[in-house]
């Protein structure tokens, strides 16, 4: 009895700590769990926001193709399009001028001399870490010396480790400015014996992405052989437009912004495309696909793809040897039905029609403007007429095309490899397959990368263009790692930012870090909290610009209209809108709050719980609000195409016509009166002008701008509203 009584304090002490350790894992399990939603609602968002920014832009091109030269939409438009506006290399020069610029007495900033040394360098780091602004006559001559680098250099650079070195390679770091100097403050700033690869996507997102560029650039001025710049698949005026960096440069430099951007965009194109390490590593931004050819992307004339989202111009060149652009791409491009092919912009099949319009979202735009036998004769005279008048060449002549332009199977060929080279993404399966979640590139899967480094005798792919909750992760037996440097990028705390270090023997050393002090505060348990949180006031407001729809759902299982549906029904009608492939059902409780006794679920109070408190809009059509809602940014990223002065302001009729080209784009009818309605509430002091900030913020979906959207724009659209465009080739 004596020895069972001794062994009772051990027999509960046993009982005891299965107790916890089973507590431990339900805790472990459902923190897991928790993280993981969360991170598949913030990267949801995004890819989905840049699916409809390639879309919105295939629909601006079809709107180009289509539309006749004296139509309004076309002129709104045909500004982001002119790539090739100047062609002289002395035309760009003059464009780059900044001689004529004066630096006030009063300028505190640094100033800067060429060529750039290394203290200048250094200075202009400090200066930004202490948020003082370059002048902009330093910024134009800063751009036109990385300029005339860049053009000197090859499409892939070819670098060596030796005994003594080791490669630095940092991933994305979309303007965040405390993550470079973190870099640099742990790692040491680029030298001769610190050389660093810069994996592209530089800007948007973040606030910083102007001092960015100007800190990698002069560094690389200063080291041209030690940093190395990979383009990313947001160093492209497109994308520029919507993500934040457009806006950016032009409120930093209100006077010369406008010349700024229009250098960068050429100098985003002459940015090489992937960098190769002891002949053995290839670092490149997106990816790679089952044709990716390295032969073809070290000849091809990246310069020319000043967006990757549409294939260039073919440029023929005159008698005098000036490149024009020849307007006759329909056949070039569209007989080759590139649009259709598997592993570049891609166009889901539809979910077929709905019940009303305002449940429509991205269906098929081109039977609303889809040009008539008439317009087609005009336009094939238009263009007879501009080959006469500007080329004044014999038949022969014109066939011929110069070094600069392409043909037809070769431009085709570069344009898919850059696409997939600066978008794809990798996966786990075997096979290559349309990345449908961001509409360009492709998925690529173990078999494509083992079958591509044995042709190329490679041994490791580093890319970015995923953000990692560790900064890093590595896929595909190891043979491909992906690299992150942007920290906090979804809220504080949501990830780690990493680098890699490359010695001689290849071996990826990685660093993570946390830029912000607040994460390093913050418990394991308080930092999945916070993230958490913020991503489901984010999901409550796609909810509510989705109502709608989710509306038509639970009255499918409804029948009765009692406005009731169980949790299960709850949780399937949701999914069926929203395609997140979230735990619904385990969502409810952050969710839902409004419920009956015996659990069933109110939608009606349900949808009042997620209203959003914004202007006073009783007077507005209410499906013209939840369109607003839905697609705020795609209105934005319009109005941003159609102020061509880059002022914040368009007119009344700009405004009126903004609407109209989005109704063309969403297939739903906006009546004069609704848009009247509409600016009346934001045109408050009646001067006929709106200006584009503050209607946006009138209605923002969110009562102060979250760390998601502060200096992005992350986009209110998901799965379903992006499915729903109808597979036309020509779009």
């Amino acid at each position: 009895m004596s020895h069972s009584g001794s062994a009772a304090p051990y027999i509960s002490a046993i009982k005891a700590a299965v107790l916890i350790q089973r507590w431990y894992r339900q805790y472990v399990a459902r923190t897991e769990m928790r993280r993981r939603y969360t991170w598949h609602i913030f990267q949801s968002i995004e890819y989905s926001g840049e699916q409809a920014q390639i879309k919105l832009y295939n629909f601006l091109g079809y709107l180009m193709d289509n539309f006749t030269p004296s139509s309004t939409e076309r002129n709104l438009i045909s500004h982001i399009f002119r790539e090739n506006d100047v062609c002289w290399d002395s035309e760009w020069e003059r464009y780059f001028c900044y001689k004529n610029i004066e630096v006030p007495e009063v300028y505190s900033g640094p100033h800067l001399t060429f060529p750039l040394t290394v203290e200048q360098a250094v200075g202009l780091l400090e200066a930004f870490r202490n948020k003082k602004q370059l002048h902009s006559r330093y910024v134009l001559q800063l751009l036109l010396e990385t300029w005339k680098l860049l053009r000197m250099l090859p499409n892939i650079n070819r670098i060596s480790t030796c005994h003594s070195k080791e490669v630095t390679i940092c991933g994305d770091l979309h303007g965040q400015l405390e993550d470079l100097l973190l870099i640099f403050y742990k790692n040491g700033t680029p030298s001769l014996e610190k050389p660093y690869v810069f994996n592209g996507d530089f800007v948007d997102r973040g606030k910083d992405s102007i001092e960015i560029l100007l800190i990698l650039f002069s560094f690389m001025l200063v080291y041209p052989r030690d940093v190395y710049l990979n383009r990313g698949n947001h160093e492209d005026h497109i994308i520029n437009l919507r993500y934040g960096f457009t806006k950016e440069v032009l409120t930093k430099y209100k006077i010369h912004g406008k010349r700024i951007l229009k250098l960068l965009q050429k100098i985003f194109s002459w940015l090489p495309l992937a960098t190769i390490i002891d002949q053995k590593v290839l670092v490149l931004h997106g990816g790679i696909s089952d044709t990716t050819d390295l032969s073809i992307l070290t000849k091809v004339n990246r310069h020319n793809y000043v967006s990757a989202l549409r294939p260039p111009k073919r440029r023929n060149h005159s008698s005098a040897g000036m490149s024009i652009d020849i307007e006759i791409d329909d056949d070039l491009w569209s007989t080759s039905k590139i649009y259709q092919r598997r592993a570049s912009l891609t166009y889901p099949k539809p979910l077929g029609p709905r019940e009303c319009f305002h449940n429509r979202s991205l269906q098929d735009f081109s039977t609303r403007i889809k040009a008539n036998m008439e317009n087609e004769l005009e336009n094939s005279k238009r263009r007879e007429v501009i080959l006469a008048a500007t080329l004044h060449r014999s038949q022969q002549d014109i066939l011929s095309v110069s070094t600069d332009s392409v043909s037809s199977d070769n431009a085709k060929d570069e344009w898919r490899q850059i696409l997939d080279l600066l978008w794809s993404d990798p996966m786990n399966q075997d096979g290559c397959v349309p990345n449908e979640v961001r509409g360009g590139g492709c998925y690529w899967g173990p078999d494509v990368t083992e079958d591509f480094l044995n042709r190329h005798n490679m041994q490791l792919i580093i890319r970015s263009h995923e953000c990692k909750q560790e900064g890093y992760e590595f896929c595909h037996n190891r043979k491909v790692l992906t690299l992150f440097s942007a920290s906090n990028y979804y809220d504080v705390g949501s990830n780690r930012g990493a680098y890699v270090k490359l010695g001689p023997d290849l071996v990826p050393y990685v660093v993570q870090y946390q830029a912000s002090s607040m994460t390093r505060e913050l418990t394991a348990r308080q930092s999945v909290g916070r993230t958490e949180r913020s991503a489901l006031k984010v999901l409550r407001e796609q909810l509510f610009a989705h109502k709608s729809d989710l509306l038509c759902a639970f009255k499918k299982f409804d029948t009765k209209n009692t406005g009731l549906v169980c949790l299960i029904d709850w949780a399937s009608a949701v999914e069926s809108v929203m395609h997140l492939n979230l735990p619904w059902r385990m969502l409810r409780c952050q969710l839902v709050t409004c419920k009956t006794s015996d659990g069933m679920i109110n939608y009606y109070d349900w949808f009042n719980e997620l209203a959003i408190k914004g202007p006073n809009t009783d007077h507005i059509d209410q499906s013209l609000l939840e369109t607003l809602y839905r697609h705020r940014s795609t209105l934005e990223t319009i109005f941003r195409i159609v102020d061509t002065d880059n002022s914040g302001f368009i007119s009344m009729e700009d405004f009126r016509q903004t609407w109209k080209l989005l109704s063309v784009y969403l297939k739903m009818e906006i009546t004069d009166e609704d848009i009247s309605n509409l600016a009346e509430t934001i045109d408050s002091n009646h001067d006929g002008s709106i200006d584009i900030d503050e209607f946006m913020e009138a209605f923002r979906l969110t009562d102060k701008k979250s760390r998601l959207e502060r200096g992005r724009s992350m986009f209110m659209h998901t799965t379903s509203d992006l499915t729903k465009l109808e597979s036309d080739p020509n779009v």
